[in-house]
């Protein structure tokens, strides 16, 4: 069977926490981990490479995507777009 390739624009957010480098889109709601920001942009594709594969061996791609709040738009599937990206302030109950 013949490989094919499909290119995506996904949004990806990388956090630093502590030592680590967190990547996470919600596009697909996956994050992983790396020690470094280029180590976590690479493990990212990696485990969307992971996604996709499984979906599609499962045959559950249409069904996964709808969930995640993705159109289909004749015959692909558009990923839902981010609006904003902000950081907000909040205030929250502090119990002593």
């Amino acid at each position: 069977m013949k490989k094919l390739q499909y290119q995506l624009s996904l949004p990806v957010s990388i956090l630093r926490e502590g030592d680590s480098f967190i990547a996470y889109s919600p596009a697909l709601d996956l994050s992983t981990v790396g020690e470094t920001f280029e180590q976590a942009k690479v493990r990212f594709d990696e485990v969307v490479q992971i996604f996709f594969e499984e979906v599609f061996e499962k045959g559950t791609l249409n069904e996964v995507l709808s969930d995640l709040g993705w159109q289909k738009q004749n015959k692909s599937f558009v990923p839902p777009v981010v609006v904003s990206h902000e950081t907000e302030k909040f205030s929250v109950p502090c119990f002593t």
